[in-house]
C-alpha cells in the first residue's frame, strides 16, 4: 500500500504509493467522487508503516494538505488540517472513519462543513489525482512604470453583482458610466471582479464562462466608450468564488489578459493563503504576477488584494503593484466602513504618485448607509488619496447619489498631483480633524463626526498648518465661508469638508 513520503518544493508531503502490507485497515489510497466544490476534496492517502501513522488530504482549492497531530484506533482516525483562512481558528478537527468498503470523511474548514464518502484506490489513481505543485521564482524587483500616477477611478462588480455578473451587465455599467457623466467626472475603469472564469483549454488557457462568450469584444465595447478593461484573478488554484485562479498559469494567464486588451488587474489571494503563509512566499507570488505582466509589454494597471498582511505598502510597488488592500473586505454599513476607512487605512508614508494604500471600494448607491455616512465614506477616501471603485449598479444611481460622486472638487482632493495620504491632526472624543495637503499650497480639512448625536466642531488655523486663514471652502456645499469661519455643525456619522488657504503656521 503506502511506502513513505515524498516532499515537494512547497514543504508539504504526500504519500508515495507502494507494495508493503496495510499496518491498519484505513492504510492506502482513498478516493473521493463527485466532491462539493469547496474545499474540493479529492482524495485521502494513509500510511502507519513504522508504527508512526501519517496521512495527506489533497483538495481542489488547497492542494495537498498534511494530517496534523493524526491518531489511529482501528478504523477511525483523527488529525487537524491547517485551516489559514480563518485566523480565529488556525486549525480544525476532523474524522476519517471506516464503515464497510467506505471512508467517511468530516470535518469543518473556513466557512464549511465537510462530509464525504470514499472508496479504495491505487498507486495508479493516486498518480492521476495528484496535485501538482509548482515553485515560486526568486523575488526581484520591478521599476516604476508610470502608471496610477493618481488613485485609479472606476466602477467594479463585485460589491452589486458578486458572481452573479455577465457579459450583459458589465455592457451595460459602460453605458451607464458615458450616460450619467461619471466618466467625464474621472471614473474610467470598467472591471469584472470574481465570477468570469471558466475552464482551461487542452492548452492550458484560460477561457471565460459561459456568461461571457467573448471576452474580447466586450474590450473592445469598452474601449470604444473611451473606458479601460480590467478583470480579476487570484495566486491560488481557486478564486474567492471558487473559479479558476492562475495557480501554474501565471505567464500564460497574463499574455491571455493582453491579448484580450486588460488594463487592469485585481490579483486575490483567496486559495492562494494555503500555499502563501509567510512574507517572504507572499511577496513572491506577487512578483511573479507583477513581472509577467509587465513581459507582455501591456500597460496593465496591478492591484494587490491580500488584506494588508506582511506591511504590503512596504513592498508592494517593488512587486509591480500600483495599489494594495490595506485590509479585509468592506460591507455595506456605517461600522464596517469606518473601522476600515479610520483605523485600517495603511501608512501614509507608502502612498503616493505610482502607488496607493486601497482600503477597499465605494459602497456608496447600494443602500445600507445614510447620506451623511456615505458623505463621510467618498470623504475619508477622498482624503486618504484611495482608489474610489465604485460598486453599486450604475443604472439606479439616485440624483442624490449621483452628485455626491460626481463632486468635482471633492474629487480634486483625491487625485491631487502632490499624492500625499490624509490624516488626523486632532482627535477629541468621538470627532476627528484630518487634514491633506494640495499641490497648489492649500489644504484639505476635513471635520468627521463619529458620534451618535450632532457635535460643534471648531476649525483652528493650526490644524492646516497655517498661522491664519484667507480662504475656507465648503466643499460638499460648493460654497465660499467667511474666512474667519470657524464653528461647524456637524452630524451625526457625518462630515464637514473644506478647502482652506492662508498664512504660514
Amino acid at each position: 500500500m503506502l511506502r513513505g513520503l515524498m516532499t515537494l518544493s512547497l514543504g508539504i508531503t504526500v504519500l508515495a504509493a507502494g507494495t508493503a502490507r496495510a499496518a491498519t485497515p484505513l492504510d492506502g489510497v482513498w478516493l473521493f467522487d463527485d466532491a462539493p466544490s469547496y474545499p474540493g476534496v479529492t482524495m485521502v492517502q494513509l500510511s502507519s508503516e513504522g508504527g508512526k501513522p501519517r496521512g495527506v488530504v489533497t483538495t481542489a482549492w488547497y492542494g495537498p494538505m498534511e494530517m496534523r497531530n493524526l491518531v489511529v484506533q482501528g478504523g477511525k482516525a483523527t488529525f487537524e488540517l491547517r485551516n489559514l483562512n480563518d485566523k480565529d481558528h488556525a486549525t480544525r478537527q476532523w474524522t476519517a472513519v471506516l464503515s464497510g468498503q467506505t471512508l467517511k470523511l468530516s470535518g469543518d474548514i473556513w466557512y464549511a462543513h465537510v462530509e464525504q464518502s470514499g472508496r479504495h484506490g491505487t498507486t495508479k489513481d493516486a498518480r492521476a489525482r495528484a496535485f501538482k505543485t509548482t515553485a515560486l521564482p526568486p523575488m526581484g524587483t520591478l521599476a516604476p512604470d508610470g502608471l496610477a500616477r493618481t488613485p485609479p477611478m472606476g466602477w467594479s462588480s463585485w460589491n452589486k453583482f458578486a458572481e452573479k455578473i455577465d457579459d450583459k451587465t458589465v455592457r451595460a455599467m459602460a453605458d451607464a458610466l458615458v450616460a450619467t457623466g461619471l466618466r467625464d467626472a474621472g471614473y474610467v475603469y470598467v472591471n469584472i471582479d470574481d465570477g468570469w472564469q471558466g475552464t482551461r483549454g487542452p492548452d492550458g488557457a484560460i477561457r471565460p464562462n459561459e456568461k461571457f462568450p467573448d471576452m474580447k469584444g466586450l474590450a473592445d465595447y469598452v474601449h470604444a466608450r473611451g473606458l479601460k478593461f480590467g478583470l480579476y484573478s487570484a495566486p491560488g488554484p481557486r478564486t474567492c468564488a471558487g473559479y479558476e485562479g492562475s495557480y501554474g498559469h501565471v505567464q500564460q494567464d497574463a499574455k491571455t489578459f493582453a491579448d484580450w486588451g486588460v488594463d487592469y488587474l485585481k490579483y486575490d489571494l483567496c486559495s492562494g493563503e494555503w500555499f502563501y503563509d509567510d512574507a517572504d512566499k507572499v511577496q513572491r507570488t506577487y512578483y511573479e504576477m507583477g513581472a509577467a505582466l509587465r513581459a507582455t509589454g501591456r500597460p496593465i494597471v496591478y492591484s494587490l488584494c491580500e488584506y494588508g498582511r506582511f506591511e504590503v505598502g512596504a513592498w508592494g510597488r517593488k512587486v509591480g503593484g500600483h495599489l494594495w488592500r490595506t485590509t479585509g473586505d468592506i460591507t455595506d454599513d456605517y461600522a464596517t466602513m469606518a473601522r476600515i476607512g479610520f483605523d485600517k487605512n495603511g501608512r501614509a508614508e507608502h502612498a503616493g504618485p505610482g502607488g496607493w494604500n486601497d482600503p477597499d471600494m465605494l459602497e456608496i448607491g447600494n443602500g445600507g448607509m445614510s447620506h451623511d455616512e456615505y458623505a463621510t465614506h467618498m470623504t475619508l477616501w477622498a482624503m486618504l488619496a484611495a482608489p474610489l471603485m465604485m460598486g453599486h449598479d450604475l443604472r439606479q444611481s439616485s440624483p442624490e447619489v449621483l452628485k455626491m460622486l460626481e463632486n468635482r472638487e471633492v474629487i480634486a482632493v483625491d487625485q491631487d498631483a502632490l499624492g500625499v495620504q490624509g490624516k488626523a491632526v486632532r482627535r477629541d472624543g468621538t470627532t476627528e480633524v484630518w487634514t491633506k495637503p494640495l499641490a497648489d499650497g492649500a489644504v484639505a480639512v476635513a471635520l468627521f463626526n463619529r458620534g451618535e448625536a450632532a457635535a460643534t466642531m471648531t476649525l483652528l488655523p493650526s490644524d492646516a498648518g497655517k498661522s491664519g486663514l484667507t480662504a475656507v471652502r465648503d466643499l460638499w456645499r460648493g460654497a465660499d465661508l467667511p474666512a474667519g469661519s470657524r464653528d461647524f455643525q456637524v452630524p451625526a456619522h457625518g462630515v464637514v469638508m473644506l478647502r482652506v488657504t492662508g498664512g504660514q503656521g
